[in-house]
Formats: C-alpha cells, sequence, structure tokens
C-alpha cells in the first residue's frame, strides 16, 4: 500500500488578520457567507495576502484540488493499493477515503472544503472526507511506513521508473509530496525520511503525484 501525502499544502480558511480587508469582505459578500468561512485563495485576495506572513505562497486550494484529482482517478487508487492524505499549514491532517469522487469543478471542491472545515466530516454519515488536527510527524506515526520519501528538489536523483520500482518493491511506504507552489518545507525538521528528486528541474506538485503514480503502476501491475 503506497501512502501519498500532499504536505504543509496551503489549504485554509481566511485567517483572522485579512478577515476585514475590503478584497476578502466583498468576494465573501458575493458568495452569500462570512468572510471566516470562505477558503483563503490567492485569486481573489492577492491584494489581502501582501499583510500575511508567507503571504506569497498562501492561498493555493487549486494545488490540492488538482492533486486529489490525479490521485483518486489513479489505476493505483482504483486497484486498492493507495491512500491519501493532505497535511496543512496548520496542522490540520484530511483523510480521504478511496472511493471519493473529488468535484471536477474548481468552485465546487472550493465549497466541499469549506464545508470540511466546518464540519470536520462530510458528508457526516459516511465521512468521505475527514480532518483531524494533527501535525505530519503524527500523520506517519500512524501510517507507520517501512520507507518515507520526500519529492525535494535537492534530493537524490533518482529515475522515476527506478523510484516507482523501489516503491513497488516495498510493503508500506510513503510519500511526500510539498502542496505549496513555490519555495520549501516549513516543518520536516523531526521527520525521518529520504529526500529523492524525480527530475533535475522544480516541478509542480500535480506533475510529481502524476510521475510518481504512473510510474508504481507500472511496477505493480
Amino acid at each position: 500500500m503506497l501512502h501519498l501525502i500532499i504536505a504543509e499544502a496551503e489549504l485554509e480558511l481566511v485567517p483572522e488578520q485579512i478577515a476585514d480587508h475590503p478584497a476578502v469582505v466583498n468576494h465573501a459578500r458575493r458568495r452569500g457567507k462570512k468572510p471566516n468561512e470562505i477558503l483563503l485563495d490567492s485569486t481573489y485576495h492577492h491584494a489581502a495576502l501582501r499583510g500575511l506572513n508567507d503571504g506569497e505562497r498562501r492561498g493555493r486550494p487549486d494545488i490540492v484540488h488538482i492533486c486529489l484529482l490525479n490521485a483518486l482517478e489513479s489505476i493505483a487508487n482504483k486497484e486498492g493499493a493507495l491512500r491519501v492524505y493532505v497535511h496543512t499549514r496548520n496542522d490540520e491532517v484530511i483523510y480521504i477515503k478511496p472511493e471519493t469522487r473529488i468535484p471536477r469543478n474548481y468552485n465546487r471542491f472550493v465549497g466541499l472544503m469549506e464545508s470540511l472545515f466546518k464540519n470536520r466530516a462530510v458528508p457526516k454519515d459516511l465521512e468521505l472526507l475527514r480532518m483531524e488536527n494533527k501535525t505530519l510527524s503524527e500523520l506517519l506515526d500512524g501510517i507507520n511506513p517501512d520507507r518515507t520519501f520526500v519529492a525535494h528538489e535537492s534530493g537524490k536523483l533518482i529515475k522515476p521508473a527506478e523510484f516507482g520500482r523501489t516503491l513497488a518493491s516495498l510493503e508500506n511506504p510513503a510519500v511526500i509530496v510539498g502542496g505549496f507552489p513555490h519555495g520549501d518545507f516549513r516543518k520536516l525538521g523531526d521527520i525521518n525520511a529520504e529526500r529523492v528528486s524525480i527530475y533535475e528541474k522544480p516541478l509542480m506538485a500535480w506533475t510529481a503525484v502524476n510521475e510518481i503514480l504512473v510510474n508504481f503502476e507500472a511496477s505493480l501491475f
């Protein structure tokens, strides 16, 4: 079973510090919601993000959306060989059941995530998505992988096919892919993981997810 973790994802509700910013207030009003009930999104809130620490990389739920679409529709997931998790910058973990169908429409996905932040599980009866306050280290403790890898541009260069073979040879591997647009991980210090790079140049998160899963599948099936 391969455990794929989209880590330090820039997925969060609008922080209190900028809830009264005109860009946020106007966007929330158009959607018929309160400012603190909507996802932070750099597309709409870029002016407000200037007032936040790490504002240049925050408000990117689209990264999570594309990664989840790719992972949950993958052959590995359909064959029961994959579990997918999202860990956010604020140390929340989203557990996702393999049968979950993520909305393809981005606006519907945003609404789903807002409901998840509010209710901690959606839908409440099935809990296809469930959120807990948990660090990345605590998530890994629960998974207890035999080896943990971090996709990192400064990691050991390995061909995607070789990496896929390595993952397929293990019983319970975990791979961490950053869910942020640029920069480095903020909290990897206490994680015992091997840094690997599957390409000599930086890749977008969803590209890394695709390459990892396709090559894992090629060696497994």
